[in-house]
């Protein structure tokens, strides 16, 4: 019952609060200008997250104990230390080592306080046991990066928000599973919030989430994703449901985000160029290609996503040595696949529409020139 009061106060006050984030962010003119990399049309505010990440607090103040609260308190500070990393980014920009010291920071508070970490290779070539410094190198490595993955996701009309919602089920329902209540409850509290988001951000989006809320939700999924990944490695068979694959489900869970910046980072070094360039190679980018539309997208890579948890799901009494090269092979040949009628389909455009010179020559032989009164008084006058 305190899931379901908890998810319903997160999305109600979401879904009251948005609008008035997005008439404030226009009257203040705090909008993402189109053009460039951008992919939309007119300006459009880009600070939801505002919105969704307060009604994530209000739900948790609202609905969880003070306990439940202790529980996940280092949780929610680092949660909440992220928010206002991205808000500040969205508001002044910030240079890449100052954003990248706030992810530490509050990673630190996750890793080192709470001790949400990677203990163990869980039995993966053999480790079970790691050092403690390498424990916090891998931890915090892990949380870095998938947060920033998250974030260079968010390009397209209800995107990122679809894809941590549907993973923020999964992980809701796993948590209480393994009876790890405050985390469960948490989980489900930021499905709602991020579901009265996609009311407005749905193609086409009336606002953005920005760095506001795609660092947040980056941050949340790969802390939260850490822990499923530790506990399903460490529970016995009766703590609840356990994948005897942890690496790999881990991986499954956010395998949009980890092959999309896996892909566009090996593109980009092949290629001589640095990896942190901005450009439009994402997966995202390339279905749009094929003529796609916005919502049309993201729903195939929704799809894509729950075909993943389906493969987990199928695999559970599996190891890694058997599920980590199923989960890597299918996301390349997937990847490849997409790719190659991506171009098909770019080839076709392009040999089915007319060079732009020869549209620009066929326009000219069909004007009528246009000689001014002047002009042909001048022409008979010096005919005479």
């Amino acid at each position: 019952m305190i899931i379901f009061l908890a998810v319903s106060t997160a999305f109600m006050v979401g879904f009251l609060l948005t609008p008035i984030v997005i008439l404030l962010l226009k009257k203040m003119e705090l909008v993402d200008s189109p053009g460039g990399r951008k992919i939309h049309n007119g300006f459009i505010p880009s600070m939801g997250g505002i919105a969704f990440v307060l009604a994530s607090f209000v739900s948790v103040l609202a609905w969880l104990d003070s306990q439940l609260i202790m529980e996940i308190r280092f949780l929610l500070a680092a949660f909440g230390l992220m928010f206002f990393v991205g808000l500040r980014d969205d508001m002044v920009n910030m240079s890449a080592f100052q954003k990248l010291a706030g992810q530490f920071i509050s990673a630190y508070l996750v890793v080192v306080m709470a001790d949400i970490r990677l203990t163990s290779l869980y039995g993966f070539f053999g480790i079970y046991e790691i050092p403690l410094w390498i424990s916090y190198g891998i931890s915090f490595f892990t949380i870095l990066v998938l947060t920033n993955s998250f974030n260079l996701i968010d390009g397209l009309d209800g995107l990122a928000g679809s894809i941590s919602l549907v993973t923020f089920m999964f992980l809701g329902w796993w948590f209480l599973e393994a009876d790890l209540t405050s985390y469960s409850v948490f989980s489900f509290i930021l499905v709602g919030s991020v579901l009265s988001f996609l009311v407005y951000n749905w193609h086409p989006a009336k606002i953005f989430m920005g760095d506001t809320g795609s660092l947040s939700l980056g941050f949340a999924l790969a802390v939260l994703t850490i822990l499923f990944i530790d506990k399903n490695g460490t529970m016995a068979n009766y703590e609840g449901w356990k994948f005897n694959a942890p690496i790999a489900s881990g991986i499954a869970l956010l395998i949009i985000p980890i092959y999309d910046t896996s892909r566009i980072f090996i593109k980009r070094t092949l290629k001589g160029k640095s990896p942190m360039a901005p450009d439009k190679s994402h997966v995202h980018h390339f279905l749009l290609r094929m003529g796609m539309r916005h919502d049309q997208v993201t729903l195939t890579l929704v799809a894509v996503k729950i075909g993943f948890f389906s493969l987990i799901f199928l695999g559970s009494n599996l190891n890694d040595y058997v599920m980590l090269p199923i989960v890597i092979l299918l996301a390349v040949v997937l990847g490849l696949k997409m790719d190659s009628m991506t171009l098909k389909r770019v080839r076709k455009i392009n040999k089915n529409t007319p060079p732009i010179l020869s549209k620009r020559l066929k326009r000219k032989t069909h004007q009528r020139p246009n000689i001014q009164g002047d002009v042909l008084e001048k022409v008979k006058i010096s005919d005479n």
